[in-house]
């Protein structure tokens, strides 16, 4: 049965509060890898709290996981053929640095719905405004693109004009390349931030779903394109850190190498992120926009 556009774009969200400690900035850091090193000053900035308790920063990319609403698509009252759904895109806008430790609100809606056609799917993007829960200020905006593959053929009712256009590569060779290696256990340190699906840890599950073995977070891999933005073209000053959008190409494994290629335009540098042993691009049409 088609989903009800109408009411899905209606669709209320509690406000969820979320508070969160150093620890849980440090641990969302050593899952993407950083402190792999830990002689680089620059990635320890994210893991290690300093002598004075206070030196510690948050990765702009947490903002992923903060107040989270969760896998709501599965909920009975969403239409949603929730076993088919794809996340495509994600993007964030950092509106100020976020603290390393906090107390936040996350208000969720639905801002996008766009049919494909019957038998084509449809796509969905959702929004999420992270604010300080003591002071109102805003923190990040959160964009979520997802397509409903199950979920087309509903007509009118939808969002006017279309989806997101992908953000355009430019040519040429890149300007900077940065490889990171991502350890064998890299998804089950990342998970422990909040994402628990057993796709990224149980064996069985991942070859139910066709996979050789558990796959790393989408969420992970973007984070770790991030930091390699953060490492090469910024010299870990996250304060310049205004924004990213990326595009999920393909599934990242724990273990793979990851070659982040990035072109610098200005105040943006365009990216694309490969799995090196396995030539698979698992990031591309990405961005990250400097202040």
């Amino acid at each position: 049965m088609p989903i009800d556009p109408g009411r899905l774009l209606a669709r209320p969200f509690p406000v969820l509060e979320h508070a969160y400690t150093q620890r849980d900035t440090q641990l969302y850091a050593l899952g993407l890898g950083l402190g792999n090193d830990p002689l680089d000053a620059g990635q320890l900035r994210y893991v290690y709290e300093g002598k004075d308790g206070k030196s510690l920063r948050a990765m702009p990319t947490m903002a992923n996981v903060l107040a989270y609403p969760g896998f709501w698509a599965r909920e009975p009252d969403t239409g949603i053929a929730w076993q088919k759904v794809l996340h495509a895109e994600q993007e964030i806008h950092i509106h100020a640095p976020l603290p390393a430790s906090g107390n936040v609100k996350g208000a969720t809606r639905i801002t996008g719905l766009w049919d494909k056609g019957e038998g084509k799917g449809a796509f969905l993007q959702q929004t999420r405004e992270i604010t300080d829960a003591a002071t109102g200020q805003l923190l990040a905006t959160v964009m979520q693109l997802s397509l409903l593959r199950g979920d087309g053929g509903f007509g009118e009712g939808g969002s006017s004009g279309a989806p997101p256009a992908p953000h355009a590569m430019p040519e040429g060779e890149p300007d900077h390349v940065c490889d990171l290696a991502t350890p064998a256990q890299l998804a089950l340190i990342y998970r422990l931030s909040g994402d628990l699906n057993p796709l990224h840890a149980d064996p069985a599950v991942a070859a139910a779903a066709g996979f050789a073995r558990p796959i790393l977070h989408g969420m992970a891999t973007m984070g770790i394109a991030a930091h390699a933005v953060l490492r090469t073209v910024l010299g870990y000053d996250d304060t310049r850190f205004a924004g990213m959008r990326v595009r999920f190409t393909a599934p990242a494994w724990p273990g793979d190498t990851l070659r982040t290629e990035m072109w610098v335009r200005g105040h943006t540098v365009s990216l694309r992120t490969t799995a090196v042993e396995r030539g698979v691009v698992v990031l591309n049409n990405a961005r990250v926009d400097l202040r």
